[in-house]
Protein backbone atom coordinates (compact mmCIF):
# COMPACT_ATOMS: atom_id res chain seq x y z
CA UNK A 1 0.00 0.00 0.00
CA UNK A 2 1.18 3.49 -0.75
CA UNK A 3 0.11 6.50 0.40
CA UNK A 4 -0.18 9.21 -2.04
CA UNK A 5 3.16 11.37 -2.58
CA UNK A 6 3.59 13.00 0.88
CA UNK A 7 5.38 10.72 3.29
CA UNK A 8 8.41 10.60 4.26
CA UNK A 9 10.64 7.46 3.34
CA UNK A 10 10.77 6.55 6.47
CA UNK A 11 7.46 6.64 6.89
CA UNK A 12 6.01 4.84 3.55
CA UNK A 13 8.93 1.71 5.02
CA UNK A 14 6.85 1.43 8.50
CA UNK A 15 3.53 1.72 6.68
CA UNK A 16 4.26 -0.58 4.25
CA UNK A 17 5.16 -3.10 6.83
CA UNK A 18 2.19 -2.51 9.56
CA UNK A 19 0.07 -3.00 6.71
CA UNK A 20 1.15 -6.12 4.80
CA UNK A 21 0.35 -9.11 6.43
CA UNK A 22 -3.39 -7.82 6.80
CA UNK A 23 -3.36 -6.94 2.82
CA UNK A 24 -1.90 -10.54 2.08
CA UNK A 25 -4.58 -11.56 4.29
CA UNK A 26 -7.65 -9.83 2.63
CA UNK A 27 -8.80 -11.20 -0.98
CA UNK A 28 -7.88 -10.11 -4.45
CA UNK A 29 -10.41 -7.09 -5.56
CA UNK A 30 -11.33 -5.86 -8.94
CA UNK A 31 -9.10 -2.44 -8.90
CA UNK A 32 -12.28 -0.25 -10.44
CA UNK A 33 -14.57 -1.69 -8.05
CA UNK A 34 -15.28 0.24 -4.22
CA UNK A 35 -13.83 -2.24 -2.44
CA UNK A 36 -10.76 -1.19 -3.88
CA UNK A 37 -10.94 2.36 -3.34
CA UNK A 38 -12.31 1.71 0.17
CA UNK A 39 -9.64 -0.45 1.46
CA UNK A 40 -6.95 2.62 0.00
CA UNK A 41 -9.34 4.63 1.94
CA UNK A 42 -9.05 3.29 5.25
CA UNK A 43 -5.19 2.45 4.53
CA UNK A 44 -4.44 5.92 4.28
CA UNK A 45 -7.02 6.88 7.27
CA UNK A 46 -5.83 4.39 9.89
CA UNK A 47 -2.02 6.23 9.15
CA UNK A 48 -2.81 10.26 9.23
CA UNK A 49 -6.41 11.20 10.63
CA UNK A 50 -5.85 13.24 13.24
CA UNK A 51 -8.73 11.86 15.08
CA UNK A 52 -7.49 8.68 14.15
CA UNK A 53 -8.21 7.31 18.17
CA UNK A 54 -11.86 8.51 17.26
CA UNK A 55 -12.20 7.01 13.92
CA UNK A 56 -15.87 5.69 13.23
CA UNK A 57 -16.24 2.19 12.63
CA UNK A 58 -15.67 1.18 8.86
CA UNK A 59 -18.62 0.23 7.06
CA UNK A 60 -19.54 -2.65 4.37
CA UNK A 61 -16.44 -2.43 2.31
CA UNK A 62 -18.76 -2.26 -1.16
CA UNK A 63 -20.50 0.76 -0.01
CA UNK A 64 -20.17 3.68 -2.23
CA UNK A 65 -16.63 5.42 -1.28
CA UNK A 66 -18.65 8.40 -0.38
CA UNK A 67 -20.43 6.91 2.35
CA UNK A 68 -17.33 5.19 3.07
CA UNK A 69 -15.28 8.15 4.11
CA UNK A 70 -17.88 9.52 5.78
CA UNK A 71 -18.35 6.75 8.05
CA UNK A 72 -14.99 7.24 9.57
CA UNK A 73 -14.90 10.84 10.20
CA UNK A 74 -15.07 12.46 13.65
CA UNK A 75 -18.19 14.28 13.15
CA UNK A 76 -19.20 16.68 14.44
CA UNK A 77 -15.53 17.71 15.98
CA UNK A 78 -14.22 17.16 12.37
CA UNK A 79 -16.37 19.67 10.32
CA UNK A 80 -13.72 19.77 7.12
CA UNK A 81 -12.41 16.57 5.97
CA UNK A 82 -13.60 15.60 2.47
CA UNK A 83 -13.71 13.25 -0.42
CA UNK A 84 -14.00 13.86 -4.27
CA UNK A 85 -15.00 11.55 -7.56
CA UNK A 86 -11.70 12.60 -9.39
CA UNK A 87 -8.25 13.88 -7.60
CA UNK A 88 -6.84 15.95 -10.58
CA UNK A 89 -10.08 17.93 -10.43
CA UNK A 90 -9.38 18.75 -7.20
CA UNK A 91 -5.98 19.55 -7.72
CA UNK A 92 -6.73 22.05 -10.49
CA UNK A 93 -9.66 23.29 -8.14
CA UNK A 94 -6.91 24.12 -5.38
CA UNK A 95 -4.72 26.02 -7.80
CA UNK A 96 -7.62 28.03 -9.38
CA UNK A 97 -8.35 26.44 -12.39
CA UNK A 98 -12.15 25.71 -12.19
CA UNK A 99 -15.27 24.97 -14.78
CA UNK A 100 -16.21 28.90 -14.38
CA UNK A 101 -17.85 32.07 -16.17
CA UNK A 102 -16.01 33.93 -14.35
CA UNK A 103 -18.49 35.93 -11.64
CA UNK A 104 -19.20 34.96 -7.83
CA UNK A 105 -21.91 35.79 -5.62
CA UNK A 106 -23.91 35.88 -2.47
CA UNK A 107 -27.28 34.89 -2.05
CA UNK A 108 -29.95 36.87 0.23
CA UNK A 109 -33.38 36.24 0.80
CA UNK A 110 -35.36 39.25 -1.13
CA UNK A 111 -36.79 40.02 2.12
CA UNK A 112 -37.77 38.76 5.43
CA UNK A 113 -40.58 37.13 5.07
CA UNK A 114 -40.75 36.08 1.52
CA UNK A 115 -39.36 33.03 -0.42
CA UNK A 116 -37.44 34.85 -3.47
CA UNK A 117 -34.03 35.54 -3.61
CA UNK A 118 -31.59 37.34 -5.28
CA UNK A 119 -27.84 37.03 -6.40
CA UNK A 120 -25.55 40.05 -5.90
CA UNK A 121 -22.15 40.00 -7.63
CA UNK A 122 -19.36 40.10 -5.17
CA UNK A 123 -16.63 40.23 -7.94
CA UNK A 124 -15.72 39.48 -11.18
CA UNK A 125 -12.61 37.23 -12.35
CA UNK A 126 -10.32 38.81 -15.06
CA UNK A 127 -9.91 36.87 -18.52
CA UNK A 128 -13.34 35.44 -18.04
CA UNK A 129 -16.35 35.38 -20.12
CA UNK A 130 -18.07 37.50 -17.51
CA UNK A 131 -15.61 40.13 -17.64
CA UNK A 132 -16.72 40.61 -21.57
CA UNK A 133 -20.32 41.19 -20.75
CA UNK A 134 -22.28 43.81 -19.15
CA UNK A 135 -21.61 42.67 -15.38
CA UNK A 136 -20.06 44.57 -12.21
CA UNK A 137 -19.75 44.20 -8.65
CA UNK A 138 -23.05 44.86 -6.98
CA UNK A 139 -25.13 43.73 -9.69
CA UNK A 140 -28.23 41.82 -8.56
CA UNK A 141 -29.44 38.58 -10.33
CA UNK A 142 -33.13 38.25 -10.16
CA UNK A 143 -33.05 34.86 -12.32
CA UNK A 144 -31.38 32.02 -13.97
CA UNK A 145 -32.11 30.98 -17.53
CA UNK A 146 -35.36 32.62 -16.83
CA UNK A 147 -36.22 30.90 -13.60
CA UNK A 148 -36.64 33.64 -10.46
CA UNK A 149 -34.55 32.28 -7.67
CA UNK A 150 -36.01 30.86 -4.61
CA UNK A 151 -34.85 29.38 -1.01
CA UNK A 152 -36.28 26.31 -2.81
CA UNK A 153 -34.82 26.14 -6.04
CA UNK A 154 -31.48 28.35 -5.75
CA UNK A 155 -29.24 24.91 -4.97
CA UNK A 156 -30.41 23.39 -8.25
CA UNK A 157 -29.96 27.01 -10.03
CA UNK A 158 -26.44 26.95 -8.60
CA UNK A 159 -25.49 24.12 -11.19
CA UNK A 160 -26.97 25.21 -14.26
CA UNK A 161 -24.37 27.98 -14.01
CA UNK A 162 -21.48 25.14 -15.13
CA UNK A 163 -22.76 25.46 -18.44
CA UNK A 164 -24.14 27.86 -21.21
CA UNK A 165 -26.72 29.95 -18.97
CA UNK A 166 -28.52 33.54 -18.92
CA UNK A 167 -28.81 35.79 -16.05
CA UNK A 168 -31.75 38.78 -15.59
CA UNK A 169 -30.17 41.39 -13.29
CA UNK A 170 -30.33 44.88 -11.61
CA UNK A 171 -28.35 47.87 -11.50
CA UNK A 172 -28.23 50.52 -8.78
CA UNK A 173 -29.09 53.81 -10.59
CA UNK A 174 -27.62 56.88 -8.76
CA UNK A 175 -30.06 58.99 -10.07
CA UNK A 176 -33.06 57.27 -9.82
CA UNK A 177 -31.81 55.41 -6.42
CA UNK A 178 -33.35 52.48 -7.37
CA UNK A 179 -32.18 49.25 -8.96
CA UNK A 180 -32.70 49.08 -12.33
CA UNK A 181 -33.15 46.05 -14.59
CA UNK A 182 -30.47 45.65 -17.71
CA UNK A 183 -30.76 43.33 -20.42
CA UNK A 184 -30.03 39.52 -19.96
CA UNK A 185 -26.69 38.24 -21.00
CA UNK A 186 -25.79 35.04 -21.78
CA UNK A 187 -22.34 33.72 -20.77
CA UNK A 188 -20.53 29.80 -21.02
CA UNK A 189 -18.57 28.54 -18.43
CA UNK A 190 -15.23 27.52 -19.46
CA UNK A 191 -11.74 25.97 -17.54
CA UNK A 192 -10.38 29.29 -16.16
CA UNK A 193 -7.23 29.84 -14.13
CA UNK A 194 -8.64 32.21 -11.96
CA UNK A 195 -5.84 34.68 -10.03
CA UNK A 196 -5.63 35.24 -6.54
CA UNK A 197 -4.30 38.48 -6.46
CA UNK A 198 -7.29 40.45 -7.56
CA UNK A 199 -6.10 43.69 -6.91
CA UNK A 200 -3.65 46.01 -5.43
CA UNK A 201 -3.44 50.15 -5.11
CA UNK A 202 -1.46 52.83 -2.65
CA UNK A 203 -3.69 55.77 -1.12
CA UNK A 204 -2.51 58.83 -0.13
CA UNK A 205 -5.08 60.13 2.28
CA UNK A 206 -4.40 63.13 5.35
CA UNK A 207 -0.91 62.87 4.24
CA UNK A 208 -0.94 59.05 5.30
CA UNK A 209 0.27 56.33 2.70
CA UNK A 210 -1.62 53.06 2.70
CA UNK A 211 -1.15 49.87 0.98
CA UNK A 212 -3.96 48.08 -0.09
CA UNK A 213 -4.31 43.95 -1.17
CA UNK A 214 -7.15 41.80 -2.31
CA UNK A 215 -6.06 38.29 -2.07
CA UNK A 216 -8.83 35.38 -2.88
CA UNK A 217 -7.41 32.52 -2.11
CA UNK A 218 -3.69 30.99 -1.30
CA UNK A 219 -1.93 29.58 -4.45
CA UNK A 220 1.69 29.41 -5.44
CA UNK A 221 0.51 29.80 -8.96
CA UNK A 222 -1.84 27.21 -11.96
CA UNK A 223 0.21 24.49 -11.70
CA UNK A 224 2.35 21.74 -10.50
CA UNK A 225 5.85 23.83 -9.33
CA UNK A 226 4.39 26.98 -10.04
CA UNK A 227 5.22 30.26 -7.95
CA UNK A 228 3.15 32.47 -10.61
CA UNK A 229 1.17 33.97 -7.82
CA UNK A 230 3.72 34.13 -5.00
CA UNK A 231 6.27 35.78 -7.42
CA UNK A 232 2.94 38.41 -8.01
CA UNK A 233 2.86 38.77 -4.65
CA UNK A 234 6.72 39.55 -4.01
CA UNK A 235 6.03 42.11 -6.66
CA UNK A 236 3.14 44.11 -4.93
CA UNK A 237 5.17 44.00 -1.91
CA UNK A 238 7.70 45.74 -3.54
CA UNK A 239 5.93 48.47 -5.00
CA UNK A 240 4.24 48.66 -1.32
CA UNK A 241 8.13 48.99 -0.01
CA UNK A 242 9.08 51.74 -2.81
CA UNK A 243 6.27 53.90 -2.24
CA UNK A 244 7.17 53.75 1.80
CA UNK A 245 3.33 53.07 2.66
CA UNK A 246 2.87 53.90 6.66
CA UNK A 247 -0.16 51.53 6.80
CA UNK A 248 -1.43 47.99 5.17
CA UNK A 249 -4.42 46.80 4.76
CA UNK A 250 -4.72 43.30 3.51
CA UNK A 251 -8.54 42.07 2.07
CA UNK A 252 -9.35 38.30 3.02
CA UNK A 253 -13.16 38.87 3.13
CA UNK A 254 -13.47 36.12 0.50
CA UNK A 255 -10.52 33.97 1.39
CA UNK A 256 -11.69 30.63 2.07
CA UNK A 257 -7.92 29.57 2.21
CA UNK A 258 -5.33 27.24 0.26
CA UNK A 259 -1.66 26.23 0.01
CA UNK A 260 0.17 27.12 3.28
CA UNK A 261 2.93 27.76 1.21
CA UNK A 262 1.53 31.06 0.15
CA UNK A 263 0.38 31.59 3.34
CA UNK A 264 4.11 31.65 4.82
CA UNK A 265 5.02 33.81 1.84
CA UNK A 266 2.49 36.54 2.08
CA UNK A 267 3.11 36.79 6.07
CA UNK A 268 7.22 36.62 5.50
CA UNK A 269 6.18 39.76 3.35
CA UNK A 270 4.54 41.72 6.35
CA UNK A 271 5.77 40.66 9.74
CA UNK A 272 8.52 43.08 10.78
CA UNK A 273 12.17 41.65 11.97
CA UNK A 274 11.56 37.78 10.75
CA UNK A 275 13.58 35.49 8.61
CA UNK A 276 14.51 31.67 8.07
CA UNK A 277 15.16 31.42 11.59
CA UNK A 278 12.05 32.76 12.79
CA UNK A 279 8.95 30.64 13.43
CA UNK A 280 5.57 31.19 11.77
CA UNK A 281 3.58 27.98 12.83
CA UNK A 282 3.67 24.97 14.81
CA UNK A 283 2.07 21.69 13.14
CA UNK A 284 1.21 18.64 15.02
CA UNK A 285 -0.29 15.75 14.04
CA UNK A 286 -1.76 12.12 15.08
CA UNK A 287 0.30 10.04 17.57
CA UNK A 288 1.04 7.70 15.11
CA UNK A 289 2.69 9.89 12.89
CA UNK A 290 4.72 11.99 15.72
CA UNK A 291 5.93 8.51 17.75
CA UNK A 292 7.14 7.15 14.00
CA UNK A 293 8.63 9.91 12.37
CA UNK A 294 11.19 12.21 14.00
CA UNK A 295 10.74 15.00 11.92
CA UNK A 296 7.04 15.12 13.05
CA UNK A 297 7.77 15.16 16.52
CA UNK A 298 8.21 19.09 16.58
CA UNK A 299 7.08 19.86 13.15
CA UNK A 300 7.42 24.36 12.77
CA UNK A 301 7.65 26.09 9.59
CA UNK A 302 9.43 29.22 9.46
CA UNK A 303 9.11 32.37 7.82
CA UNK A 304 11.25 33.14 5.05
CA UNK A 305 14.05 35.25 4.20
CA UNK A 306 12.19 38.26 1.53
CA UNK A 307 14.17 41.40 0.05
CA UNK A 308 10.32 42.74 -0.08
CA UNK A 309 9.65 42.42 3.27
CA UNK A 310 8.03 46.21 4.69
CA UNK A 311 10.59 45.53 7.69
CA UNK A 312 9.65 48.62 10.78
CA UNK A 313 8.15 50.42 8.31
CA UNK A 314 4.28 50.18 9.07
CA UNK A 315 2.79 52.70 11.93
CA UNK A 316 2.14 51.08 15.84
CA UNK A 317 4.08 47.85 13.64
CA UNK A 318 0.23 47.03 12.65
CA UNK A 319 -1.58 45.62 10.12
CA UNK A 320 -5.60 45.65 9.21
CA UNK A 321 -7.63 42.30 7.76
CA UNK A 322 -10.29 42.84 6.50
CA UNK A 323 -12.79 39.51 6.87
CA UNK A 324 -15.96 37.80 6.43
CA UNK A 325 -17.53 35.07 7.73
CA UNK A 326 -16.16 32.64 4.74
CA UNK A 327 -12.79 33.88 5.88
CA UNK A 328 -11.03 30.57 7.10
CA UNK A 329 -8.27 28.59 7.25
CA UNK A 330 -4.78 29.63 5.33
CA UNK A 331 -6.64 33.20 6.19
CA UNK A 332 -6.78 32.30 9.76
CA UNK A 333 -3.32 30.93 10.09
CA UNK A 334 -1.84 34.35 8.94
CA UNK A 335 -3.80 35.95 11.34
CA UNK A 336 -2.39 33.65 14.14
CA UNK A 337 1.01 33.44 13.03
CA UNK A 338 1.54 37.68 12.71
CA UNK A 339 0.40 37.67 16.29
CA UNK A 340 3.17 37.07 18.47
CA UNK A 341 5.17 39.62 15.77
CA UNK A 342 2.50 42.44 15.20
CA UNK A 343 -0.89 44.18 15.97
CA UNK A 344 -2.99 42.37 14.05
CA UNK A 345 -6.47 44.61 13.38
CA UNK A 346 -9.46 43.05 12.16
CA UNK A 347 -12.20 44.95 10.65
CA UNK A 348 -15.30 42.65 9.28
CA UNK A 349 -17.44 39.63 10.37
CA UNK A 350 -16.24 37.06 12.54
CA UNK A 351 -14.37 34.79 10.97
CA UNK A 352 -15.26 30.64 9.88
CA UNK A 353 -12.72 28.98 12.64
CA UNK A 354 -10.17 26.48 10.99
CA UNK A 355 -7.44 25.69 12.66
CA UNK A 356 -6.30 22.31 11.16
CA UNK A 357 -4.78 21.37 8.05
CA UNK A 358 -5.08 18.88 4.84
CA UNK A 359 -3.37 17.16 2.56
CA UNK A 360 -4.43 16.16 -0.60
CA UNK A 361 -4.55 11.79 -1.48
CA UNK A 362 -4.42 10.14 -4.47
CA UNK A 363 -4.26 6.46 -5.21
CA UNK A 364 -0.37 5.98 -6.92
CA UNK A 365 -0.86 2.53 -7.37
CA UNK A 366 -4.38 1.96 -8.92
CA UNK A 367 -5.12 3.94 -11.42
CA UNK A 368 -8.63 3.05 -11.51
CA UNK A 369 -9.16 4.46 -8.69
CA UNK A 370 -9.83 8.41 -9.25
CA UNK A 371 -11.22 9.24 -5.93
CA UNK A 372 -8.89 12.09 -4.01
CA UNK A 373 -9.45 12.79 -0.27
CA UNK A 374 -8.42 15.29 1.82
CA UNK A 375 -8.41 14.61 5.45
CA UNK A 376 -7.67 16.71 8.13
CA UNK A 377 -4.51 15.63 9.40
CA UNK A 378 -3.00 18.48 11.68
CA UNK A 379 -3.42 21.11 13.89
CA UNK A 380 -1.32 24.75 13.86
CA UNK A 381 -0.43 26.81 16.33
CA UNK A 382 1.87 29.85 16.23
CA UNK A 383 5.32 30.20 17.53
CA UNK A 384 3.22 31.23 21.12
CA UNK A 385 1.51 27.95 21.07
CA UNK A 386 -1.82 29.52 20.83
CA UNK A 387 -4.25 27.81 18.43
CA UNK A 388 -7.90 29.25 20.51
CA UNK A 389 -9.60 30.48 17.18
CA UNK A 390 -11.42 27.27 16.37
CA UNK A 391 -14.68 29.61 16.56
CA UNK A 392 -12.97 32.09 14.44
CA UNK A 393 -11.90 35.38 15.36
CA UNK A 394 -13.63 37.91 16.77
CA UNK A 395 -12.80 41.66 14.83
CA UNK A 396 -11.75 44.61 16.59
CA UNK A 397 -14.56 46.34 14.54
CA UNK A 398 -17.40 44.24 13.44
CA UNK A 399 -19.17 45.03 10.39
CA UNK A 400 -20.90 42.94 7.74
CA UNK A 401 -20.16 44.12 3.73
CA UNK A 402 -24.17 42.80 3.37
CA UNK A 403 -25.39 46.14 5.62
CA UNK A 404 -24.80 48.00 2.39
CA UNK A 405 -24.82 47.74 -1.35
CA UNK A 406 -21.49 46.55 -2.77
CA UNK A 407 -19.15 48.93 -4.46
CA UNK A 408 -16.70 48.22 -6.37
CA UNK A 409 -13.46 46.90 -4.66
CA UNK A 410 -11.16 50.13 -4.27
CA UNK A 411 -13.87 52.36 -3.75
CA UNK A 412 -12.89 54.70 -1.00
CA UNK A 413 -16.81 54.59 -0.01
CA UNK A 414 -16.83 51.09 -0.14
CA UNK A 415 -17.68 49.48 3.73
CA UNK A 416 -14.95 47.73 5.17
CA UNK A 417 -12.29 49.26 3.14
CA UNK A 418 -13.91 53.14 4.07
CA UNK A 419 -14.02 51.64 8.01
CA UNK A 420 -10.26 50.84 7.97
CA UNK A 421 -9.14 54.37 5.98
CA UNK A 422 -11.33 56.14 9.04
CA UNK A 423 -9.46 54.11 11.83
CA UNK A 424 -6.36 54.70 9.96
CA UNK A 425 -6.72 58.36 9.27
CA UNK A 426 -8.54 59.39 12.09
CA UNK A 427 -11.15 61.38 10.12
CA UNK A 428 -15.10 60.35 9.27
CA UNK A 429 -16.47 58.71 6.46
CA UNK A 430 -18.29 61.17 5.27
CA UNK A 431 -20.80 58.34 3.47
CA UNK A 432 -24.05 57.88 4.33
CA UNK A 433 -25.55 54.91 2.51
CA UNK A 434 -28.79 52.92 3.13
CA UNK A 435 -28.59 50.35 5.61
CA UNK A 436 -30.03 46.93 4.63
CA UNK A 437 -30.92 43.78 6.36
CA UNK A 438 -30.28 41.38 4.45
CA UNK A 439 -30.21 37.09 5.10
CA UNK A 440 -27.35 35.68 4.05
CA UNK A 441 -28.29 31.98 2.38
CA UNK A 442 -25.24 30.64 0.57
CA UNK A 443 -22.61 31.79 -1.83
CA UNK A 444 -21.03 30.58 -5.23
CA UNK A 445 -17.88 30.80 -2.67
CA UNK A 446 -19.53 27.73 -0.51
CA UNK A 447 -19.06 25.76 -3.55
CA UNK A 448 -15.57 26.16 -3.90
CA UNK A 449 -13.17 23.16 -3.15
CA UNK A 450 -10.75 25.89 -1.41
CA UNK A 451 -13.42 27.02 0.95
CA UNK A 452 -12.09 26.26 4.42
CA UNK A 453 -9.20 24.53 3.44
CA UNK A 454 -5.97 24.81 4.82
CA UNK A 455 -3.53 22.89 2.18
CA UNK A 456 -0.54 21.39 4.62
CA UNK A 457 2.25 20.70 1.49
CA UNK A 458 3.67 17.39 1.54
CA UNK A 459 5.01 15.93 4.49
CA UNK A 460 8.98 16.11 4.28
CA UNK A 461 8.42 18.49 1.91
Amino acid sequence: MKLAKFLLIPLIAIVLFSCQDKEDKLPSVDPDSNAAANRWILGVMKQVYFWVENMGTPIAETSDPEDYFEALLFRPTDRFSAIFPNYQELINSLNGINLDAGYEFILFRENPTGNNVVAEITYIKKNSPASNVNLRRGDVITQINGKTITINNFRDLLKEIDGLHTLSYLRFDKEAQAFVAQADVSLTAVQLAEKPNFLDTVYTLNNEKIGYVVYHFFAPGPGQNSTVYDNEMDAIFAKFKAANIDHLIVDFRYNGGGFVSSAVNLASLIAPGVGSASVFSKTKYNKFLTENVEGLRNAQTLFRNKAQNLGNTLEGNRVYILTSSRTASASELIINGLKPYMDVFIIGDKTTGKNVGSVAFEDEENEENLYGILPIISQSFNSLDQSDYSNGFTPNITIKESQERLRPFGDVTELLLRTAISHITGLPTGARFQQLDRIDVGSTLDTKIRAGLMLESPIGK
